[in-house]
């Protein structure tokens, strides 16, 4: 098991990409947005819209405010109205990326700040704050994050032979998700773009419990670029197996 690498490593494989994947650093410099249509079977259950909403400094260091929204399909009756915003600070210098804070929003309860976690990286703790619940300290392992901001984590290992196991701090307790990157490659097809695009392939499982009761074993894939698109995910929810593809992506650089 391995932590995240600053970059690349070179496993040997035939099938190694000749283009590394993204440097957190080189992933900021570009504003992106994207939205994933959320299926099972021929239901479409919702959209999940993701994007990096500002960027500043903060003690002389680089910060971004990463946030992710899912909205439901309230049309399908097993679903309902649904509205959650999860938004996160990460803190980028050079190749090094960090969550430093982390909170959510059930926006269609009116119900905001419902979770807070504060990741203190000087002191190695993270304080836990769930609604309702006794806020709570625990012990910080990096590469730290509640959940979303493996969105971004993730694609710096794309591509690339490897396992890496995240932390994950969610209820009030830390899970692990394990994630298995590899070199292999495929053609597939999103609405996102036109024709065939090449992707990489990854697969891992988490005992977390995420949004929609998201757990167990997942697939992944990326597009074979340099910054290592998240195209698609088969995930498992209370439902049953569900899948998420790009259905609509822009970027344009930062200035």
């Amino acid at each position: 098991m391995a932590a995240i690498p600053t970059h690349a490593q070179d496993t040997g494989s035939p099938n190694q990409s000749l283009q590394p994947p993204p440097t957190a650093d080189s992933l900021a410099k570009w504003h992106e947005v994207f939205t994933y249509e959320v299926r099972y079977s021929f239901f479409k259950l919702g959209e999940v819209k993701v994007e990096i909403t500002s960027d500043t400094l903060a003690d002389g260091n680089r910060r971004l405010r990463l946030q992710s929204i899912i909205t439901s399909n309230s049309s399908v009756p097993f679903v309902g109205k649904e509205e959650n915003h999860y938004t996160s600070v990460l803190g980028i210098s050079g190749s090094d990326l960090r969550v430093h804070e982390f909170w959510s929003d059930n926006v269609d309860e009116e119900n905001y700040r419902k979770s807070e976690y504060v990741f203190d990286h000087d002191l190695q703790n993270v304080y836990a704050n769930e609604k309702g619940e006794s806020p709570d300290t625990l012990a910080l392992e990096e590469p730290a994050s509640a959940g979303h901001a493996l969105f971004y984590f993730s694609r710096l290992t794309a591509g690339v032979d490897t396992t890496v196991i995240f932390p994950v701090y969610i209820n009030r307790k830390k899970s692990d998700l394990t994630m298995n990157q590899t070199t292999k490659t495929e053609m597939r097809e999103y609405d996102a773009f036109p024709g065939e695009v090449k992707t990489y392939y990854g697969k891992g499982n988490t005992d977390i419990d995420g949004p929609f009761g998201f757990s167990g074993e997942f697939e992944s894939w990326y597009l074979a670029d340099d910054l290592r698109v998240p195209v698609e995910a088969r995930v498992n929810v209370w439902l049953g197996n569900v899948k998420i593809k790009l259905i609509e992506y822009a970027k344009e650089r930062r200035k």
